[in-house]
Order: structure tokens, then C-alpha cells, then sequence
């Protein structure tokens, strides 16, 4: 056998593993052709917490005369009463004809008649004395204290003031009823009666029992009964001014109001539900609202507060349909002048659910905004319900119409969001769809439209709770099923150029792309690319911006080998990426100048800084795509990278920042693995060796490890081979076989490998004791790494191309390593039947794809050159 086909040499294939973190399948193994190429790993930028809550934080690029400001005043003068008042829930508009009234047929007839317009102003005029007296005490400003009155009073206030009133109220409640029932349709007379009666008879029992019932049986008087001595409702609402009161000429009851325009049991439940609503409102209501008005005591109003709201809820009167809404909104109004956040947050609580809008809408939401940025207050606001409320108001509120008291909610959202309890509580009440609903609704709104820009600010604080958000595992998977991919980049293209919105938005991609579902859902996203260098060449000097799209970057390039061919395919991708390295290199430098002429004053800083820490996820970026064949070739003939990675080596030390250094390494590593004519790491190859010789003696094993691993590469060019006998690196790669370290045995094992390629430099190997060296790590490392073992056989084959006898060759280590290598080559003997079957299969794959042909030759060849052949007797390992 000749020489040349003796000799096996490290030139077909890279000299070092690539690191498993997990075992892989015997197709993945046969199929691992790049192990010599490795990707880089590093943490996601550090986001600092804002030392205050703000709806923009310090570092925001929107100048301050040109955002919604975050503190504010805000009165009771801040809410307008008139938007307080009961409303249908639809908007008529005027009639353009006059409505055909049916008149009330002598003869009982079933017909329901609408109430005729009054003939005049004066008669518009004419509205109940009971009505005339709460329009009278809500303009005064003390629309309560005629309402709530002690009872042992109410008979003197009421005289004093309504004697036509009080008249009426002097009648017996018989001859009401029995008015009532000359004036009662017949459909509803049997029920309409029979209701009158038993509250009769219960009220007028309560009166002679005590004060309750003197109350009840006044109110029902006063409801039921005007100054002409007819049943009217005190509350009646007409659709317009034209209709205030029925006809006076009409003998049309009020249990027949215009409200009541059908028959049957759907007319008898809104006569019911509103008389049932009153009583209600006066014995439930109204005595918590008076108590509102007199109490001084934050605890007490608190309370009171509590009670208002659980008696709303228990009424059914929460929402914007209820009648006596307007006298307890300016109520609750007043007492936002009271300075106590939880009273105010119970104020607020009560006031959203009683679905306020226009101006009193975006007072609340910034009453709840301003109770939110305290973030003392977080306690109390988990004990309420204000999250639901603000929920509700996103999820129901017109976004052009209520932009602003939107941007507010948002904002108090987004404070909420900054509270780990309610981030958990907002995940849990479907935040996360009713925010990317919200999204796509601003997304809907295009660069023209005179709303686009301030619904900019909205977008931030919905951006930086979603970026909240994404913290939590829940949350992620409801932003992965509801496409919040795709809406974001949508987002990021319509705002390119609003800084804030796009670091926002970039922020949660940064958070997101380290999972491997959301990493291949923006993979899929073929625009991200585009977006993401445009943002690059625009906001190239925004550290904050930047470093997170290239940390994005280096994160999708990690394991899709299609997103490293499609981000380098981009026009102008690489030259993105040069000039930011440069740029930052740049910024790297003059900072270590100015640090050097300062004589070295002060620690040095322990993290990478910020021009560091963009070099060290760029430089990530690049060795992630070189691991891609065609890319990785492309990058290797790319002068201009090669000479900014080499140019790190030679400013930056270990000591000054590791992390950025060793990734320099590892990339010009794996651009060294490729054999290209026009190669610039081939070129640059003995300029790369004095730079690893640096790092080769630096006190980082970290670092020594690498400039082997690249050692072990440029080690297939013959004047590598020389530079490393020169410089006596080869006696550093025989002690590093000490290590009892596998991964720094194999790199340093991958370099010996090649020098034993060269007749004139194999002595150097017995010389320095590397035989025994070589066969301690094979004794030590074997039966647990296929590779190495193979990589040690490989070296002494090499090394034993001349051999005239086992002992001359390999000394005293020869019969050592005559039974070890029996013994490696029993299968039974070192496969371990014990672990599972995916375990076995992939040592055994290893065994015997490379160890076994290259350890049975190098077996025949000792035993054929062995001249005494002792018994061989194995030993389990």
C-alpha cells in the first residue's frame, strides 16, 4: 500500500464536531455535513424599567409640545353635566310629517293613541309639579336635598312648596285607584289594578308602622298623582321638544304614556319595570347619594361608593338607559374634586359603567390614567374591577370619534400591564385579541386621514402593552393564533417613520423570535426582511432600534437555513450589514481612545457597552448565514467583511470584552471551512494566525478553545503548518490534551491531526510525549465519543506511516494501545445495551460510520508490526 493512500488527513472534511444539544437521529447524523460550522448564541438587549410611568418614556423622539402631556388637572368642571342625561340608545330625527293620533273610543275600545303635540309654547310648558320641581333643584345645584329629606319632614317641605301637591297627596289612595281604573284601557286594567292596589295597601300600612312607610306612600303619591288630579309620570321622556306632555283635552292615562305604544304582557312589564325602577331608585339610590353629599370621610365615601355601585348592579341600572342617570353622574362628578386616588377610582369604576361619552368619556379615562400611573396604587386597583371597565371601553368605543379617551385608556392599560398580577388578569380576559382588533382597526386608517397622526400616540401604548404581554406563555400563543405577525408588520410599515412606534414594535418581535413557533411564523413573514434593513439604513445610529433588529435577525438565521437564504438574497442586505459594522466599530473605537487618554481611570465597564453589544449581535448575524453553503462561500470572498472581523481581533482584547471577541473567532472559523479561489480568509491567513496567537495566550479558555477550533482550519495550508512550528504552538496543542476536557482534546487534537500530514513534522509528536497523550484521551474520552476516538486514530495513523515496529513507533505506549483498541472494537463490549434504543442507535452510528474503519486499520497495522503478541484481555469500560 503507498503512502499517499496510507495518509489520512483532515483536508476532505472539517477537523471538529458541531456541539449536540440534543441527540439526533441516524439521518440527521449521516446528513451533518457542516460540523466544522457553528451559529452563535447571545442574550436579548436589556430593556431598563422607566423610572417613572408616563405615556412616553424618556426616550421617546416625540417632542413634548407635540404628545398628549401625562399630567394634567382634573376637576368636576371637567365633565359636562349635559351630556349626563338618559338617552334611548338611537338618535331620531326629525319627522317630516305630523303623526295621525287615534283617539280613545267611548266605548273601551283596545286602540292605543299616541299623545298629541301640544297646540302652543305655553302649553309646552305645562309638565308635572313634580318634574318642575327636580328641574328647578338640578339647576340650583342641590338637586338632592328635596329628594332626601328626613321623612319626619317631607309633609312641611312639601307644603311649603307645592300646596297643589300637597292637596292631591291629602286624597285617599282608593279614590286614586279607583280614578286609575276609570282612565285604564281595558287590556291592562285586571293588572294594572290589581298592582295599585297591594302597593296601596302595603304603603299605607308602612306609613302607620313608621317612617319607611311614610316615605314609600309619599313616593308613590307623588308619582302617581298631578296638581290637576291626574296620573302622570314625573320622569316621562318624549323623542323631541315637540312632545313633552300629552294633550290636556285627552283623558289619556299614565300608565299609557307614549312609551307605551303595544298591548298585552310586553306594555305590562314596562308599566311594572317602571314603577318598580322608582321605588327602587328612592329607597335603594337615593339615600347613598345623599349620604355621597354629607359625608367628609375618604373611608366612608369609599363605602358608600362600594354600596352605589353593588345597588346600580343589583337594579339593573348601570349603562346609559336609565332615567335618573343625570342626577347621579353630577353627583359622583362633584366629588372628583376630592383628592384620594381610591375614592377616585371608585368614582371611575362607577361612572365607565354607566357608559358616559364625548367629553365626560375622555374625563374618566383620564381620571383612570391618573390613578393608574401611581404605582402605589396598583393594591387597590386589584382589588376593583376597573380593568374590566377600561376593557369594555376599547372594545366598544369609536375609535375616530373617541381617540383621545382611548389614547388615555390605553395608557392606563399599558400601566396596568406594567404589574405582574394584572398583566396575569389582562392575559386572562382576552387582552391580547381585543388589543390586535384595535391594531387592525388603526391599521385600516391610512397616511392621509386627518386621524393617522394622533393615532400614532395610540399605538404606543398599545404596542408597549402588547410588548408586556409577550412575556407571558399564554399570551404568546394567543398573539401566534390571532396573526399578530402579520398586523404588526403592517403596523411597522405604515409608521417607518415614528421612531417610538417602531421600537415598540420591534421590542416585541425581540421578545417573541427567541421561541422557536413565533421564529418561524415571522420567518414565513417574507416582507419582515425588507422591513427590517429599511428601518436599518433609516435609524441607523438608533442603538436601541438598531441592536434589536439585529438581535431579530440573528435569532431567524439561527435554525432556518430558508430564512438565511432569503435575508441574503435582499438587495442590498450585506452591504447593510457592513455599513452598520463599520459605523459601530467606529464608535467602539473612539470610545476605547478616550478611555486609553484618560490614563484607564475608573473599572472598566463589566457588560459589553452599547456600540459592543451591536457588534456582538451583528457579528452573529454573519456567522449564523455562513452556515448556508452558497452564503457562507459568498461571505467568505467578501474582503470587506473579512477585514472588519480581523480588525476586531486586532483593537479588542479578551480582557476588554470577551464575548465579542470569541464571536470574531467563531465567524472567521466558519468562513474558514470554505475552499474558495477567491477566498479572503485564505488571503488573509498568516495576518489571522499572529491574531489568534493573542488570543491563544490569553487567560480566557473560552478564547483558547477557539483560536484552536480556527487553528484546526487554516492548518490545512502548509504555511499555517509552518507559522505553528515557528512559533511552538504545536507544544501548547499537546499540553491542552491535559485538559480532560473532550471538546478542547478534539480541537486541539484536529490541529495535531494536520501537522502529522508532513513526514518532516511528525517526530515533534514523541518528542513532546503527545503518543501518550493521545492514548490517555482515547482511554479516557472513547467509548463517550466516537468522534474524538476516530480523530485519535486518524492522528496516529498518520503519524505511523513509516513504521518498522510497534515498539519503535509508539515506545512504551505500544501494548497499551494494541488492548485498548481490541477492546473499543468489541461491540458488545462498549455499546451500552442499557440505554434507550435512540441512545444506542446514535452511538453505534457513530461507531461504526468513523471509528471502526480507521481503528481496525490502525489495529492491523500494530499487530502486523508487533514482533511479541501478548494475550489479549479485555476490560470493560
Amino acid at each position: 500500500m503507498q503512502a499517499s493512500k496510507n495518509k489520512i488527513t483532515k483536508n476532505a472534511e472539517p477537523f471538529y464536531r458541531l456541539s449536540v444539544p440534543k441527540q439526533k437521529t441516524s439521518t440527521e447524523i449521516i446528513n451533518e455535513a457542516r460540523n466544522a460550522l457553528r451559529t452563535l448564541r447571545t442574550q436579548r438587549p436589556f430593556t431598563p424599567a422607566e423610572d417613572q410611568r408616563k405615556l412616553f418614556g424618556s426616550g421617546s423622539s416625540r417632542a413634548p409640545q407635540n404628545r398628549p402631556p401625562s399630567v394634567f388637572s382634573l376637576h368636576a368642571s371637567s365633565f359636562d353635566l349635559a351630556e349626563s342625561r338618559p338617552v334611548s340608545g338611537v338618535r331620531l330625527s326629525p319627522l317630516d310629517h305630523k303623526p295621525i293620533l287615534v283617539t280613545f273610543a267611548k266605548d273601551e275600545d283596545t286602540s292605543i293613541s299616541l299623545p298629541k303635540p301640544p297646540a302652543d309654547a305655553a302649553e309646552v310648558r305645562k309638565v308635572s309639579s313634580a318634574r318642575a320641581r327636580l328641574l328647578r333643584r338640578t339647576s340650583q345645584g342641590n338637586f338632592l336635598s328635596a329628594k332626601m329629606i328626613p321623612p319626619d319632614q317631607s309633609e312641611e317641605k312639601l307644603d311649603s312648596e307645592e300646596p297643589a301637591m300637597m292637596n292631591n297627596l291629602c286624597r285617599s289612595n282608593n279614590n286614586c285607584v279607583a280614578e286609575q281604573r276609570s282612565y285604564t284601557p281595558f287590556n291592562v286594567e285586571s293588572r294594572q289594578l290589581l298592582h295599585n292596589e297591594h302597593i296601596s295597601r302595603s304603603e299605607r300600612e308602612d306609613f302607620l308602622k313608621g317612617t319607611e312607610g311614610k316615605f314609600l306612600f309619599q313616593l308613590r303619591r307623588e308619582r302617581s298623582v298631578n296638581s290637576d288630579g291626574r296620573f302622570a309620570d314625573e320622569e316621562q321622556q318624549f323623542p323631541s321638544d315637540e312632545m313633552k306632555k300629552p294633550d290636556t283635552s285627552s283623558s289619556w292615562p299614565r300608565s299609557t304614556g307614549w312609551k307605551r305604544r303595544v298591548t298585552g304582557l310586553e306594555d305590562e312589564t314596562r308599566i311594572n319595570e317602571s314603577e318598580e325602577e322608582e321605588i327602587f331608585w328612592h329607597v335603594k339610590i337615593l339615600p347613598i347619594l345623599h349620604e355621597l353629599e354629607k359625608e367628609d370621610n375618604i373611608e366612608n365615601l369609599c363605602l358608600a361608593c362600594t354600596k352605589l355601585y353593588q345597588a346600580l348592579n343589583e337594579g339593573n341600572m348601570l349603562g346609559k338607559r336609565f332615567k335618573r342617570r343625570s342626577v347621579l353622574l353630577k353627583t359622583l362628578y362633584k366629588l372628583v374634586d376630592v383628592d384620594s386616588d381610591p375614592l377616585c377610582l371608585k368614582l371611575a369604576k362607577i361612572i365607565l359603567a354607566m357608559k358616559v361619552d364625548g367629553k365626560n368619556l375622555l374625563s374618566v379615562c383620564k381620571l383612570a390614567f391618573k390613578i393608574c400611573r401611581n404605582e402605589k396604587n396598583d393594591y387597590i386597583i386589584q382589588n376593583d374591577r376597573l380593568l374590566d371597565c377600561l376593557l369594555e371601553v376599547l372594545r366598544t368605543e369609536d375609535l375616530q370619534k373617541n381617540n383621545e379617551a382611548l389614547l388615555y385608556c390605553m395608557g392606563a392599560l399599558k400601566f396596568m400591564s406594567g404589574n405582574a398580577v394584572l398583566l396575569n388578569e389582562m392575559a386572562n380576559k382576552g387582552a391580547v385579541e381585543m388589543f390586535l382588533q384595535l391594531m387592525k382597526q388603526i391599521n385600516n386608517i391610512k397616511e392621509n386621514d386627518i386621524h393617522f397622526s394622533d393615532l400614532g400616540h395610540l399605538l404606543v401604548q398599545l404596542t408597549a402593552s402588547l410588548r408586556n404581554l409577550a412575556d407571558l406563555p399564554p399570551a404568546r400563543r394567543q398573539l401566534l393564533c390571532n396573526g399578530a405577525v402579520s398586523e404588526l408588520c403592517v403596523a411597522l410599515e405604515q409608521r417607518m417613520n415614528d421612531k417610538d412606534v417602531c421600537t415598540y414594535i420591534v421590542r416585541i418581535f425581540s421578545k417573541l423570535s427567541s421561541y422557536n413557533d413565533f421564529c418561524g411564523a415571522l420567518a414565513d413573514c417574507s416582507r419582515c426582511y425588507i422591513l427590517f434593513l429599511a428601518l436599518l439604513n433609516k435609524h441607523q445610529k438608533q442603538q436601541d432600534l438598531v441592536i434589536r433588529i439585529i438581535f431579530i435577525l440573528g435569532n431567524l438565521t439561527e435554525k432556518n437555513n430558508q430564512a438565511r437564504e432569503q435575508f441574503f438574497k435582499e438587495k442590498g442586505s450585506v452591504n447593510t450589514l457592513i455599513s452598520l459594522f463599520q459605523t459601530y466599530r467606529d464608535l467602539d473605537l473612539n470610545a476605547q481612545k478616550w478611555y486609553h487618554e484618560r490614563g484607564g481611570e475608573g473599572k472598566h465597564p463589566k457588560h459589553p457597552s452599547e456600540a459592543e453589544d451591536v457588534l456582538i449581535k451583528l457579528i452573529r448575524v454573519l456567522a449564523n448565514l455562513s452556515i448556508h453553503p452558497s452564503v457562507g462561500a459568498a461571505l467568505a470572498a467578501a474582503y470587506r467583511v473579512v477585514e472588519l472581523l480581523v480588525t476586531v481581533l486586532e483593537y479588542k482584547s479578551v480582557d476588554d470584552c470577551e464575548e465579542l471577541v470569541i464571536s470574531a473567532a467563531t465567524t472567521i472559523n466558519n468562513l474558514s471551512y470554505y475552499e474558495v479561489k477567491s477566498s479572503a480568509v485564505q488571503d488573509k491567513k498568516l495576518h489571522i494566525a499572529e491574531m489568534l496567537l493573542k488570543l491563544l495566550m490569553s487567560n480566557s479558555m473560552d478564547g483558547v478553545v477557539e483560536a484552536v477550533r480556527v487553528f484546526g482550519n487554516l492548518s490545512r495550508y502548509h504555511e499555517i503548518c509552518d507559522f505553528i512550528i515557528l512559533k511552538k504552538i504545536h507544544k501548547f496543542m499537546i499540553a491542552l490534551l491535559d485538559a480532560k476536557n473532550q471538546d478542547v482534546c478534539f480541537s486541539a487534537c484536529g490541529v495535531l491531526l494536520n501537522l502529522t500530514v508532513d513526514k518532516n513534522k511528525r517526530a515533534f509528536l514523541m518528542e513532546e510525549g503527545g503518543i501518550g497523550k493521545l492514548v490517555d484521551c482515547l482511554q479516557d474520552f472513547g467509548p463517550a465519543d466516537w468522534q474524538l476516538a476516530c480523530l485519535i486514530c486518524k492522528t496516529l495513523w498518520n503519524y505511523s506511516e513509516d513504521i518498522k515496529s510497534a515498539a519503535s513507533c509508539f515506545g512504551e505506549d505500544a501494548d497499551t494501545l494494541l488492548v485498548l483498541l481490541t477492546s473499543l472494537l468489541d461491540e458488545e463490549l462498549v455499546l451500552d445495551y442499557s440505554l434507550d434504543r435512540d441512545s444506542r442507535d446514535y452511538h453505534k452510528l457513530y461507531w461504526e460510520r468513523e471509528f471502526k474503519p480507521v481503528a481496525e486499520k490502525l489495529l492491523d497495522r500494530i499487530q502486523s508490526h508487533h514482533s511479541f503478541l501478548p494475550t489479549v484481555t479485555t476490560t470493560p469500560f
